[in-house]
């Protein structure tokens, strides 16, 4: 799959932008059901007690924070490029114990085989070269550790798919210029779920990392998917 180098410099910016609206932007477009998939995607990965847990494209910390949530004794690091939003991640209440780290998707700054689990949620799409991301991913969980991603998807063809399309291409946008006062930002999102991959396409992408399939499901009529794999113990 080739990459993209102007695409990380874009998305950088985007969400610098946008940081300040950004927890509040994804609950009024979900109805607040975004919380929810985080909470299935943290119980998807199986964690032990005092697990390590890595949160690619960390954001503010939404998906790190249910990690700690769920595992009160685990080591839960958040990482991205965007520093912007980790400093709003660092203001919320209760995130002070996720330990924060800049870093790229790409080039993940941790050692081989760290973490018990890696989780991403609604980043993937916006990475440069997703095999490559899911290389790192794979590298740095342990062996029979889990990797989970959560992800807007291109949905299949349905009879509700203009109505669909009329609310993430008219509706959100406007949203995103009255709450964010960015109307760019959140026209960029359907556009990249339009010319992003099906459930099937990203799971076969972390196989090509050398990762088992444990799981795939679809929330919200198919337009967001959980997909959970594995790495291989080598025993």
């Amino acid at each position: 799959m080739s990459s993209n180098p102007n695409k990380s410099e874009q998305v950088r910016a985007m969400f610098a932008r946008i940081a300040h609206r950004y927890d509040l932007m994804n609950r009024l477009m979900t109805g607040g059901l975004d919380l929810r998939w985080r909470q299935q995607a943290i119980q998807a990965c199986a964690l032990p007690p005092d697990a390590w847990v890595l949160d690619v494209g960390a954001g503010t910390g939404d998906l790190a924070a249910e990690a700690l949530r769920q595992r009160p004794g685990a080591l839960v690091v958040g990482c991205d490029f965007t520093l912007p939003m980790m400093l709003r991640g660092r203001m919320k209440p209760g995130r002070d114990r996720i330990r924060w780290v800049g870093g790229d998707a790409l080039r993940l700054p941790f050692p081989d085989e760290q973490f018990d689990a890696v989780v991403s949620g609604f980043v993937m799409r916006n990475v440069a070269d997703l095999d490559q991301a899911f290389r790192e991913q794979s590298r740095v969980v342990r062996p029979s550790g889990r990797v989970a991603c959560l992800e807007a998807i291109r949905p299949p063809r349905r009879w509700w798919t203009p109505l669909y399309r009329f609310y993430f291409h008219r509706t959100v946008p406007w949203m995103g210029a009255i709450v964010a006062g960015d109307r760019a930002a959140y026209t960029y999102l359907p556009q990249s779920v339009e010319g992003f991959f099906t459930l099937e396409e990203l799971a076969r992408a972390m196989i090509r990392a050398g990762l088992i399939l444990q799981e795939a499901r679809t929330f919200l009529l198919g337009t967001v998917a959980l997909i959970v794999s594995m790495k291989p113990d080598r025993r």
